[in-house]
């Protein structure tokens, strides 16, 4: 057991290292950060980094940006998601298979191969330089996302769906009073990867946004080298800090409400 905890430390001295080395940088003076041997501890912290980001920056921009997209976006996957894979896992229909194969098919095939002719469709429709490119099909779902909530949907027992129809229920009275209550857990796990996804994603704003002030924070810490000259290293650390710390709390906690919703429903079973 010693030694057991003993790895976990040296592997989380690993994987904390950069964070630490971010933060740490994030309070220095841009001189003390090219000093030989480095300073890993500044002496005098510059804490009015985090107030410079904001004041001579537009970082709060960015992060509002990115907090509307990502809270948007994650909804609509989530949501057009659970309703596709309730579909197939619960309601009986000719062609229900081949059509779930095609839609875990479009897995195989690579954002590259699809980028150019959906920029040419949203280009069409004059939806460039807008999130409608980016939050209009999030609402039509992901593959990924509906692969695993169908897996989840299965393992639920249909006496349930039997009864509500017993009493008259529908398919949506079934979807929204039985699946969603008991499927937490799984629609917690979805929604947190989209988030991570989504916040973190780059490739999509810098082919449709061109307005910088419509920039996520991804872009917009990307784009900070090219817009403000020469990179300032403990500003651009600083910038870095503030963007991790969104995901961070989200993720403490939906962990708990994540292991609440398992503990909940393995007592249900």
């Amino acid at each position: 057991m010693v030694l057991v905890y003993f790895l976990l430390f040296l592997f989380s001295i690993v994987f904390l290292f950069p964070l630490c080395w971010m933060f740490l940088t994030s309070v220095k003076e841009l001189g003390a950060i090219y000093l030989v041997p480095p300073q890993w501890i500044p002496k005098v912290f510059q804490w009015e980094n985090y107030m410079k980001i904001f004041r001579d920056y537009p970082l709060g921009t960015y992060l509002s940006n990115s907090v509307e997209y990502t809270i948007i976006s994650t909804f609509g996957i989530v949501l057009s998601s659970s309703l596709v894979a309730f579909g197939f896992a619960r309601i009986r229909a000719r062609g229900k298979d081949p059509l779930f194969a095609l839609v875990l098919a479009t897995m195989m095939l690579p954002y590259q191969v699809t980028m150019i002719p959906q920029y040419l469709l949203f280009r069409k429709l004059g939806w460039v330089d807008s999130y409608l490119p980016l939050v209009i099909p999030a609402f039509t779902g992901s593959a990924f996302i509906i692969f695993l909530l169908r897996q989840f949907y299965i393992g639920l027992s249909k006496d349930l769906d039997e009864a509500v129809s017993i009493d008259g229920g529908g398919y949506f009275t079934i979807f929204f009073r039985i699946i969603i209550p008991l499927s937490l857990p799984a629609m917690a796990t979805a929604g947190i990867m989209e988030f991570m996804y989504r916040w973190n994603d780059l490739l999509g704003p810098l082919i449709y946004l061109n307005t910088t002030n419509k920039f996520p924070l991804a872009l917009g810490l990307a784009n900070f080298t090219s817009s403000y000259g020469a990179t300032q290293w403990n500003i651009l650390m600083t910038a870095a800090v503030v963007s991790v710390i969104p995901p961070l709390l989200l993720f403490f906690t939906a962990q708990k409400y994540f292991i609440q919703g398992i503990v909940v429903h393995a007592s249900k079973d």
